[in-house]
């Protein structure tokens, strides 16, 4: 059970765990909605373990990850020669998470055609194995969760009316880590410190005003997964020193050598020669030179919230190449 690793004081996830607590005593089907990276698997687990199934097994299933046949097959279990290669019965999902949960993420991914199989599981509780003619029983309670607005895709005939009307009995929206602002700093501790244990560190020294800064104003459009991400990249990558950690590494990609795509360089060629035809002639060419240069300088500061060193990466220049540039246009 992961249950503590669901962290957080602020106002809008203290409310969702209100919310689980009261779904916990219930048997009815529920929907976790959320974006990616907001911890949508945990809260499953949150109600699993705190309902009365707790003893009995929780199973979980991808639905993005199997194609339509095998997601049958793995849900409803088949039978021996139901298919080339079906050499013997199978157990679905189903039938193992009898008594228990059954926890069905990506649910959006579903074909039509299982979706129809789950809205007859949920009326029923039967189900059939693929290539079996039997109805079989199972007591299973269904946790679904997606990322999409299943409302409108219920609207554009991809996902089945009724089936929504059934799992929605009670729906959790998960809030984007962007609106929990009191829980961002209380959880990049949290990572940090257990990162430091599996390295071995004595201790974590933590995070500097400036690390902190840049932990609060960025918008982690991948939420909590991208946080741990960004929080264990730097504190692995600056282990080595006892000070605070002064940097939080949020793309690992960045780098002046990174490839360009195609249509990158295509855009590129493209805003080149539109640029050359809009100059316009004569002109001081050392003195607009140099409004350039100071204007990218500026401007790199500022996006980079005056840190010298993100500024530079923006610029593809090195610190100590930026700090030449800004002592000639006299910005510091």
């Amino acid at each position: 059970m992961t249950e503590h690793k669901l962290l957080g004081e602020s106002n809008a996830f203290l409310a969702v765990l209100e919310h689980v607590s009261q779904l916990t005593r219930l048997n009815r089907p529920v929907l976790i909605v959320g974006e990616r990276g907001t911890g949508k698997e945990l809260i499953a687990e949150r109600l699993h373990f705190l309902s009365d199934r707790w003893m009995k097994p929780l199973v979980k299933m991808n639905c993005a990850a199997l194609s339509e046949s095998l997601l049958e097959s793995e849900l409803f279990g088949h039978e021996a020669g139901a298919f080339t290669g079906a050499s013997k019965r199978h157990v679905g999902r189903f039938e193992r998470a009898d008594g228990g949960t059954l926890f069905l993420d990506e649910l959006a991914t579903m074909s039509l055609r299982t979706q129809e199989k789950i809205l007859r599981f949920i009326e029923y509780g039967d189900y059939e194995r693929v290539g079996g003619n039997t109805s079989q029983h199972a007591d299973v309670r269904l946790i679904a969760a997606t990322n999409e607005d299943l409302p409108s895709l219920a609207k554009a005939g991809k996902f089945r009316h009724d089936l929504l009307d059934r799992l929605a009995f009670d729906v959790i929206t998960l809030p984007p880590l962007r609106e929990r602002q009191e829980d961002i700093l209380l959880l990049a501790e949290f990572f940090a410190v257990s990162l430091c244990k599996e390295l071995g560190m004595a201790y974590f020294p933590g995070f500097s005003t400036r690390a902190q800064s840049m932990l609060l104003n960025y918008s982690w459009p991948g939420n909590i997964r991208e946080l741990k991400n960004a929080v264990e990249r730097s504190v692995y990558r600056f282990r080595d020193t006892d000070e605070m950690i002064n940097e939080i590494i949020l793309d690992p990609f960045a780098s002046p050598f990174r490839p360009a795509t195609e249509s990158k360089q295509k855009a590129t060629e493209e805003l080149k020669a539109e640029s050359i035809t809009k100059l316009k002639l004569p002109v001081d060419f050392k003195d607009h030179c140099r409004e350039q240069e100071k204007l990218y300088l500026t401007r790199a500061l500022e996006e980079a919230k005056f840190n010298q060193r993100d500024a530079a990466k923006l610029l593809q220049l090195t610190y100590h190449q930026l700090r030449s540039q800004l002592r000639k246009h006299k910005l510091i």
